[in-house]
């Protein structure tokens, strides 16, 4: 245990040094590197520590072969942060198209089909450039959705470029139009009112607690946007009185906790980001392990409960540290279908 409060303690240290360093940088890129930067190899090294006071445990219980491959694999973790800061900050950025079914009960004929292209967690910044937001769009268009949907966190801080983000992202061709809700860092940089009047300037609708209902043929999609829903606090007040029983009604919430809640009041289908898929995830014993299922259990694909959906993207962007292990960005197209 005291390798563990060591590393613990020397964690913080690193954390702590490289916030007093970025801070003594002038504002912009290189600001937000040196505290990425520390802050990621602050948490690998704590997960080495607890990975070295682990082996010596487990290797008690195996043959003199098998505790000869732990002290090897201990001498591949003193390695490790080295290995996961080069492999997640070069692999933040290799974006990729998920296609994923989602069968709707009772989905009307003119609906099966439908292609919703949705954005989530651009936190375009210095860990996103303009030349990655550029490639993310150009590949989003050679999906040819029907219909284009953004699920929060544009940017991360209040100096982040938001105009130059929605300009790149107004780019995105989808026959019915691109529609959009705030997430929680619009909230953090009081940008929330802004983000609405500039997509309306741009030709998105951002709902605020709204919805617009779309006509595919004969059926009708109705979508409804929420601002951020925070964690534990009451969800989705007044959303219920949105939900339109004569057709599809499709959810756009940050947070992917409000699902339950969702799925009572009627909606079948919710999409959300947030949890960035965990952004560093690791496989344990065929379960995956990241920060974000400490908060919820609703960290990345698709759930059901009571014939209502639920999809989480992994998001485009990082936040708070440069680099994404085992969760690659992802630019995701949900097709309807009949269940």
């Amino acid at each position: 245990m005291a390798l563990i409060a060591s590393a613990a303690f020397i964690t913080f240290s690193i954390v702590f040094s490289s916030n007093r360093l970025a801070n003594l940088l002038a504002p912009g890129n290189w600001h937000e590197w040196a505290r990425g930067i520390g802050h990621l190899w602050g948490l690998t090294f704590l997960g080495t520590a607890a990975g070295l006071f682990a082996l010596p445990l487990a290797g008690r219980q195996f043959s003199p072969a098998r505790r000869q491959f732990l002290n090897a694999a201990g001498g591949a973790l003193v390695a490790s942060p080295a290995i996961i800061v080069g492999y997640g900050v070069f692999g933040r950025n290799q974006f990729q198209v998920k296609e994923i079914d989602i069968p709707i009960p009772g989905l009307p004929k003119d609906l099966q089909g439908l292609r919703i292209l949705q954005l989530s967690d651009i936190h375009m910044s210095a860990f996103l450039t303009e030349a990655d937001l550029r490639r993310v769009v150009d590949m989003a268009n050679e999906t040819k959705p029907h219909l284009c949907v953004l699920t929060g966190d544009l940017i991360t801080g209040r100096n982040d470029p938001l105009e130059l983000c929605m300009k790149h992202v107004s780019r995105v061709r989808a026959d019915a139009g691109i529609i959009g809700c705030n997430g929680n860092h619009e909230i953090f940089a009081d940008c929330e009112a802004r983000v609405k009047a500039r997509g309306s300037s741009l030709g998105m609708n951002i709902l605020r607690g709204e919805k617009t209902r779309l006509r595919f043929g004969s059926a009708t999609l109705n979508v409804v946007g929420v601002d951020y829903q925070p964690f534990r606090s009451p969800y989705l007040i007044g959303a219920g009185e949105l939900v339109e029983p004569d057709a599809v009604n499709l959810l756009l919430s940050h947070n992917p906790d409000v699902f339950p809640v969702a799925a009572r009041q009627g909606y079948q289908l919710t999409l959300a980001g947030h949890t960035h898929g965990g952004q560093v995830t690791v496989e344990i014993l065929h379960q995956y392990a990241n920060v974000a299922r400490m908060f919820t259990n609703y960290v990345y694909g698709r759930y059901h409960q009571n014939g209502a959906a639920l999809y989480v993207t992994r998001g485009i962007g990082t936040v708070g540290i440069p680099a994404r292990v085992g969760a690659p960005p992802e630019i995701t197209v949900v097709r309807l279908c009949a269940s």
